[in-house]
């Protein structure tokens, strides 16, 4: 493999494991400490505010390893009884709606995130901009992914040939 594919792919690795595993832990982690200084010592203001920043950076990474490795929530009942040239025209209808929809949403997101780098979060001051940024991460990889998966099926749908199901 070479190096550019190489670091794309470390890249890839990086954003949709590491970070929502590491920010998944220290949100435990700081759930355990506010839990520990609510009760015996005095309440924690930063806990809570921390928490939910990294919620929002383990569900937008981690939702991205989801589409990668295709664990994501699917309603499958009409898919399932189809064959598989059927299921490939649902996934290109699918795929396409998602990929047009993300496209379309990320200007407006990117603005969005800029805008915000105005506002500080309340007691740990970091700048919304960056507790934000994950989202504009996720269209991006969505798009990227959602567009892979389109190609593929158009191409397999053009030549006649079996796809992934």
């Amino acid at each position: 493999m070479s190096l550019p594919a190489r670091i794309f792919f470390t890249t890839l690795d990086v954003l949709e494991i590491y970070i929502p595993t590491i920010s998944f832990a220290l949100m435990f982690v700081v759930f355990i400490i506010e839990i520990a200084y609510r009760y015996f010592i005095v309440p924690l203001t930063w806990t809570m505010e921390f928490s939910l920043m990294a919620f929002i950076w383990t569900t937008l990474f981690g939702a991205c390893w989801a589409l990668r490795d295709d664990s994501h929530v699917v309603f499958g009942l009409v898919y399932d009884s189809v064959g598989p040239k059927a299921q490939r025209i649902i996934r290109i209808a699918g795929n396409g709606l998602m990929f047009i929809a993300f496209c379309i949403a990320l200007y407006p997101s990117w603005r969005f995130v800029a805008f915000m780098g105005f506002k500080k979060a309340d007691v740990m001051q970091i700048s919304m901009s960056l507790v934000f940024s994950p989202y504009i991460a996720f269209l991006v990889l969505t798009i990227g992914r959602t567009g892979h998966s389109l190609w593929d099926d158009v191409r397999s749908l053009v030549a006649g040939k079996e796809s992934r199901v």
